[in-house]
């Protein structure tokens, strides 16, 4: 390889032009009288033998520059900017990430699911109705019956195939949390609920956490999270209290208990705070809700009528309470109390109270504390105490046990009564429960039976009686067909109204046109008078509730820490790009230079050869 060989090629590579001009320079030094000598195919006789008379020449190169105009690279400075202050699309830092959560079950269960979006929302997540686009999914779980489970261990087996980060929650993992489908999980236990801020943020970071213990003060259980925490309402207009969690049953079927324990009440203050709380934020309606009403203060020295008595008082004019279920021996000793409080104008005149079966050897078998004559006995009290009451059960097809005699007297009852509100349930054995281990029935007669019970129920209309009433209705939601604003009248039944803006979370007066097996049409009467809730203008869809002064601190230290994180790696980041760029600025200095000296080299050796 001749010199001029080597300096063409230095020109074609300036990405290792630096080292390659030094040889250049030591190969040039080294061989000044020489070179008219050096080795090459053709002897070079002169410098234009490599400086062709197509190019240019030094002195058209220099005037060139004089008329060279840089050409400007326009910067996108919006995107600059958001690139700038966006964390890496891979980052790990904590409360910047979106969360999808599912909640199946009760409505206790979909308290906890409002109240842990409130607190995760609060602390800077983005709460996403999108799982697909969610980089965490927080599922919360019902341990009831079999589908709700396998539905939530369907979502998990999804989620880890869409390689999204999974938190578990409810009542599943709380009874069972060594279950082989949970393994390598994060889960947060149902009384636990007010952490999972820390749960999520451990398990972004790729960590596996579990909190499945007691709220306890002083060794006395507790009913669980406080209610004052942040919450984002599923439906801004409906707040949802759990009064207490467990029960003091044992029943043989029940896997709940496992997970949410023996009786624990709140107290009758804190429940009266979080509904005045509910009320400033414009709710209309408040649902009680546990898992089961009628224990409620027995464990702290108080009962369900005196906490009711203590919750009226702050109902506002326009607002509703509705009492959720309540199991039958507890209920009994307060029927006259209960009574008064269901005659109350803002209480809705309906109770849930299962009965399950209409057998009492079938109710001996499952541990229910009670006979069909105690059942019958509550029911026919509060339909006399309170004409038009709506009393909804749960039935039980299929019990270990269950004979056709003792299906035959549960069909008889629910003829005789003619529930408007039924809910018929398949038995299904529940893992680690007494029930599990007895002698089941065939699955083909549980399921025959669930058949003839529901086509008894749906042989009667409950509210063909009522087309041509005038009622007054409580507007809520909007139906899943999108077509009819629902309402409630005083009984909670539906009532389905013309989709008007101005009823939204507001009473208003309709004559019953038309009636179906779970609801009536209602047409707003040409006087009618809407009547407002004396409450505050509702939040919006998604806005959280209940951010108190001590959780503002709290969250405030929180985005502290975030943000100090967040700015350390984006000025790691600055840091980074600024150092890149002086290395590139110097290596490109480096290089004009090197070329500088090797045109230098070139002529000094063209003067060396004319001289000589």
């Amino acid at each position: 390889m001749c010199h001029g060989e080597l300096h063409l090629k230095s020109l074609q590579f300036p990405e290792s032009g630096v080292l390659i001009f030094q040889e250049d320079l030591r190969l040039i030094a080294n061989n000044q009288e020489k070179m008219p000598s050096a080795s090459c195919d053709t002897l070079l006789d002169d410098i234009e033998d490599i400086v062709s008379q197509e190019d240019s020449k030094p002195q058209d190169r220099h005037f060139a520059r004089k008329h060279v105009v840089p050409k400007v690279r326009r910067r996108n400075t919006q995107k600059y900017l958001q690139d700038e202050n966006s964390p890496p699309s891979d980052s790990t830092i904590p409360g910047i990430q979106k969360i999808w959560i599912r909640t199946w079950g009760c409505s206790h269960n979909n308290s906890d699911g409002e109240y842990m979006a409130g607190q995760l929302a609060a602390y800077g997540y983005k709460i996403t109705e999108n799982a697909s686009e969610a980089d965490l999914w927080l599922l919360n779980s019902c341990t009831v019956k079999n589908p709700a489970e396998d539905h939530f261990r369907n979502s998990i087996k999804k989620a880890q195939e869409e390689n999204k980060k999974i938190v578990l929650a409810g009542c599943v993992p709380q009874a069972q949390p060594r279950q082989d489908y949970l393994k390598g999980l994060s889960i947060i236990g149902v009384q636990q609920i007010d952490r999972v801020v820390e749960v999520v943020e451990e398990t972004i970071k790729g960590h596996s956490v579990r909190l499945l213990g007691q709220k306890k003060d002083n060794g006395k259980r507790l009913g669980g999270a406080r209610l004052d925490l942040p919450k984002i309402r599923k439906n801004p207009l409906i707040e949802i209290i759990s009064i207490n969690t467990g029960c003091l049953n044992a029943c043989t079927y029940c896997k709940t208990k496992h997970a949410r324990g023996n009786l624990a009440s709140y107290p009758v203050d804190e429940l009266v705070d979080r509904a005045k709380q509910s009320f400033q934020e414009g709710v209309c309606e408040i649902w009680l809700t546990s898992e089961d009403t009628g224990a409620y203060g027995r464990d702290i020295g108080t009962s369900l009528p005196a906490l009711l008595w203590k919750l009226v008082e702050v109902i506002p004019e326009g607002a509703m309470l509705r009492l959720g279920m309540t199991n039958p021996p507890y209920i009994l000793e307060h029927l006259e109390e209960m009574a008064k409080i269901l005659n109350h104008p803002r209480v809705y005149a309906f109770l849930h109270i299962p009965v399950q079966s209409a057998s009492d050897t079938v109710l001996m078998e499952m541990k229910r504390e009670y006979c069909v004559a105690d059942f019958k006995r509550v029911v026919d009290f509060l339909k006399d105490k309170v004409p038009g009451i709506t009393i909804a059960t749960d039935i039980i097809c299929g019990f270990p046990g269950e004979t056709d005699q003792d299906f035959q007297e549960t069909v008889k009852l629910v003829e005789e009564y003619k529930f408007p509100s039924l809910f018929i349930n398949q038995f299904y054995p529940r893992p680690g429960t007494p029930a599990a281990k007895m002698e089941q029935v065939p699955a083909q007669v549980k399921k025959q039976r669930t058949k003839d019970l529901s086509q008894v129920f749906h042989s009667y209309n409950p509210y063909d009686h009522k087309i041509g009433e005038r009622q007054k209705v409580l507007v809520t939601e909007e139906s899943f067909d999108s077509k009819f604003y629902v309402a409630h009248n005083r009984f909670y039944e539906q009532v389905l109204v013309p989709k008007n803006p101005t009823f939204m979370g507001k009473m208003v007066e309709v004559n019953v046109y038309e009636s179906g097996k779970h609801f009536m049409k209602g047409q707003p009467v040409s006087d009618a008078k809407v009547y407002a809730p004396s409450i505050s203008k509702p939040l919006a869809k998604g806005e959280i509730s209940g951010l108190t002064e001590e959780f503002r601190n709290r969250l405030g230290n929180h985005l502290n820490s975030v943000s100090h994180t967040l700015g350390a790696t984006q000025q790691d980041s600055a840091s980074s790009r600024m150092a890149l760029q002086l290395q590139r600025l110097h290596q490109d200095c480096t290089l004009r230079m090197s070329v500088v000296l090797a045109l230098f080299a070139f002529l000094f050796a063209f003067l060396i050869k004319v001289c000589n």
